[in-house]
């Protein structure tokens, strides 16, 4: 943005191009009064982005000053607004109080830079969801790259070193809301989070910094970290102080992740399985709304957490099975344990607020009573035998009780929203505060007494004292008496109205001073009591690891809650090479059906010996569901949660690639048959033995013979040359034949059931191929006009027929030539049953009719056995 001359501004505009300078890419929020005001482009934009008046106030350079604002004390709506709009907002604060020698604007300076990425308050944050900043840096390898993320609000920071060609993966993975990355670096779908990487410090100086920010000699009391690592955690860590103005928040030392075992899942395959929100935006129908029994936003977010980072260490898989297997055997534990989180406040993001000073009353009160709840926890699942992972977070809810009794004796039981409005610290807890509420308190007896002396002496009955905010304490009488009262000695008018005067005496005056001194002196020891409880707080170790911990226990009752209906299990997760899942569901189908209505489960057995499962059926038959479920299956089973089936043996996945569901990309100019090519060159080139595939329609977006020539090589490659666990739907049955030279690979079909000319999709996985395709007979459900229906029937004849002779080795409709149900005597049928009469007009029954007659010719003498009598 271009910025107007400065030259000849107001002062107070000229602090504005001032702070402006320092934040060009930044909205100004400039403090003025109880509004926070913008000008000049920034109105502009602002109030198209708020839906605001946009207004004028004085002239630059001859012309309007644009300008809008938003109330102080009601900015948060606006600035989520605003940052949900892709804005970045600078707030310029008053850094100067008012007094009577002030000459000039008070002064200002930008006290926060408000981003996607830096957010703490509650209102600007979706409760059960991280907001993480990333740092994507190159290291001398340009293959390489250093990575970095911080979430703000609850003080997590995390590093990886990894390829450049995983960063989708890691992208898809941790769903940043900002990214600092260099311009040319490739963020695919993400792009539009990028943020500005400043100048990034070589590596001995990021180690440095990083170690200065910890207060440790060296990175390596931290851990180990490569140079790449330590470079992108010192960009993250330099971002947040110059948002914050210099401070930073309470951050959790560093911790690498880049020896962490966690289950390789790409963008494609995270969208196409909605595994944390549907494809319009909501997370009912996800992974997560389906799984999600969690009682507070930190285990919300650590749930989430589970579900997008599964993990491929055998060891950790079962710890975490451990703690809800033996909370679901243990239903009154169980219980206990619900009650003791329930309504658990968030302690982790409560501790980011008052670490970088913009802490309430409330987060006080959250960390005094979210170690109220560790400590009903910790009681709760007391027993002499526990899991480890159990026994380990009972040890760790109880560090910081010292610090829980302290902050329920200062802390009232009613709190105001802001420290300022006082009577945040309990009578009892501070003596000195104690004695200097009680001089307020005297002093409104004197007010009360003073009144009534007045009253009796100036002879007014309805004399009052009140304090008036500009004039202090005043007396207030009817403006009848106020000529008669105002000659009295040392009785002055201060202020007079249509219906009553304020008048002013010096023993009056001399009490509002000692009045309002002694407010004074009782604010400023509430201040400094409060300061010293988040001090205590800020200094206590163990209150991280508390919050976390409560998190953890929330995942494991919600686990235990979900598998409580005891038609869900624990997995057996190894490291052989099968894949046995006995009557699994999709959970997420399941939790959609109506009531009365019963999800069809099904087996799948992609054990060593017929580790590929090639699968034909009718669109609607149920195969794009079953192909998610199997790997839904996967990733509860290996993210240590329960798996909808009565039993689950799963050799650990390495990688994930589910293919399912046809999209497009306009606007990077790639059609849906590109997109697909596209996700199958990256399954190709990068599945392994150990990973698992489920792919639906390969090669259906071109012409027939191209497609069933790319599905019938990417089967062979998946079969012979990656060597995966795969799934392989298609509508091309002639690969059915592949069985043969395909040893490895098992076909299987969507059972369907004709019944009266109706196709009954029983949505039942079964050995075999289809014979033949359904698509009229889903174009008649789909509510496609019968004329339409019929025609294409007669089609489909024709076709076929012409087909099979050109093809005779690998017909595309392998159920024509079936003796036991003739196609074009089933097509006429369909055509038949397709008709609705009573709906269909005069001209359309006839049109029909004729359909239907010619049809006949196609039929060979005695096909069917007269069927159509």
């Amino acid at each position: 943005m271009t910025l107007p001359d400065p030259d000849g501004a107001s002062p107070v505009m000229a602090q504005w191009f001032a702070l402006k300078a320092e934040h060009p890419e930044a909205l100004l929020f400039l403090r003025m009064g109880d509004f926070y005001e913008l000008f000049f482009d920034d109105a502009a934009a602002a109030a198209g982005a708020l839906d605001i008046a946009l207004t004028a106030r004085g002239r630059h350079d001859g012309q309007p000053i644009a300008m809008c604002g938003v109330p102080v004390a009601a900015a948060g709506p606006y600035l989520a607004r605003l940052i949900r709009r892709g804005f970045r907002v600078a707030i310029a604060e008053q850094t100067e109080r008012p007094s009577a020698r002030q000459k000039g604007p008070l002064g200002r300076a930008v006290v926060r830079l408000v981003t996607a990425g830096t957010l703490t308050e509650d209102e600007l944050l979706e409760a059960s969801r991280p907001n993480l900043l990333l740092a994507l840096v190159a290291s001398g390898d340009p293959a390489t790259l250093g990575a970095a993320w911080i979430d703000v609000s609850t003080g997590l920071f995390e590093t990886e070193r990894l390829p450049a060609s995983a960063t989708d993966e890691l992208l898809g993975r941790l769903d940043p809301a900002e990214i600092l990355a260099a311009p040319d670096l490739e963020l695919g779908d993400f792009a539009s989070k990028r943020a500005p990487l400043a100048a990034v410090p070589p590596p001995l100086a990021a180690r440095q910094r990083l170690a200065d920010a910890f207060k440790v000699a060296s990175l390596d009391a931290l851990g180990s970290f490569t140079d790449a690592e330590a470079m992108a955690a010192a960009a993250a860590l330099d971002y947040v102080r110059r948002t914050q103005a210099g401070r930073l928040p309470r951050l959790s030392r560093p911790a690498s992740a880049t020896t962490q075992a966690t289950l390789g899942i790409d963008p494609a395959t995270r969208a196409s399985l909605e595994l944390l929100a549907a494809r319009d935006g909501g997370t009912a129908l996800s992974l997560y709304g389906a799984m999600a029994r969690t009682l507070s936003a930190a285990g919300g977010r650590a749930l989430a957490g589970w579900i997008a980072a599964p993990l491929t260490d055998i060891a950790a898989i079962a710890a975490r099975q451990d703690g809800w297997t033996w909370l679901a055997a243990e239903p009154e534990r169980a219980r206990a344990l619900r009650e003791a989180l329930r309504g658990a406040p968030d302690i982790a993001r409560a501790l980011a607020r008052l670490s970088l000073g913009r802490g309430a009353p409330r987060d006080l009160a959250a960390l005094r009573d979210g170690l109220a709840c560790a400590k009903a926890a910790a009681e709760a699942i007391a027993a002499d035998s526990l899991p480890a992972i159990l026994a380990e977070a009972g040890h760790r809810l109880l560090q910081a009780q010292p610090l829980a009794r302290r902050l329920t004796a200062a802390l009232a039981a009613a709190l105001p929203t802001r420290l300022e409005e006082g009577g945040v610290i309990a009578p009892g807890f501070d003596g000195e505060l104690d004695a200097e509420r009680a001089l307020c308190t005297d002093s409104r007896r004197t007010v009360a007494g003073m009144q009534n002396d007045y009253a009796q002496a100036l002879g007014v009955a309805s004399l009052k004292i009140r304090h008036h905010a500009q004039l202090g304490y005043v007396i207030e009488v009817p403006t009848t008496a106020a000529a008669r009262l105002s000659s009295q000695p040392g009785v002055v008018l201060r202020q007079g109205t249509a219906s009553l005067a304020r008048l002013s005496t010096e023993p009056l005056a001399d009490l509002d001073r000692r009045i309002a001194e002694a407010q004074e002196r009782a604010m400023s020891r509430e201040r400094l009591v409060w300061d010293s409880l988040v001090d205590a707080a800020l200094a206590e170790p163990s209150l991280a690891a508390i919050a976390e911990t409560l998190s953890l226990l929330d995942v494991l009752q919600s686990a235990a809650a979900r598998a409580s209906d005891g038609r869900w299990c624990r997995a057996q997760v190894d490291d052989k090479a099968g894949l046995i899942l006995r009557d699994c569901r999709h959970p997420v189908v399941e939790a959609a059906l109506p009531r009365a209505q019963r999800f069809t489960a099904n087996d799948c057995d992609l054990a060593p010996e017929h580790r590929v499962m090639l699968l034909t059926g009718p669109n609607m038959a149920g195969k794009s569901t079953f192909l998610r479920q199997t790997a839904l299956a996967v990733i509860l089973a290996q993210a240590g949660l329960p798996v909808p089936a009565a039993q689950a043996q799963i050799g650990v996945v390495d990688r994930l690639f589910s293919r399912v569901g046809a999209a497009d990309d306009l606007a990077r100019g790639r059609s849906t048959f590109m997109v697909e090519m596209t996700e199958t060159a990256a399954i190709l080139n990068l599945a392994g033995p150990r990973s698992l595939v489920v792919v639906d329609e390969i090669g259906r977006g071109t012409a027939t013979l191209d497609g069933l020539a790319i599905a019938w090589a990417v089967l062979e490659a998946l079969h012979s040359g990656v060597r995966c666990r795969a799934i392989f739907a298609t509508h091309f049955h002639e690969l059915a034949q592949l069985a043969g030279s395909l040893p490895r690979m098992r076909a299987h079909t969507m059972r369907v059931r004709e019944w009266k000319g109706q196709v009954v999709f029983q949505h039942e996985v079964v050995e075999g191929a289809a014979r033949r395709s359904w698509g009229v007979h889903v174009a008649r459900l789909a509510g496609v006009p019968a004329p339409v229906v019929a025609r294409a029937a007669r089609l489909l004849v024709t076709l076929e027929r012409d087909h099979a002779r050109a093809a005779p080795v690998m017909p595309l409709f392998a159920g024509a030539a079936e003796p036991e149900t003739p196609s074009a005597t089933a097509a006429l049928l369909a055509a038949v049953a397709a008709l609705d009469p009573d709906r269909m007009s005069p001209r359309e029954a006839l049109d029909a009719l004729y359909a239907l007659r010619a049809a006949l010719h196609d039929v060979p003498v005695g096909s069917g056995d007269n069927a159509l009598g």
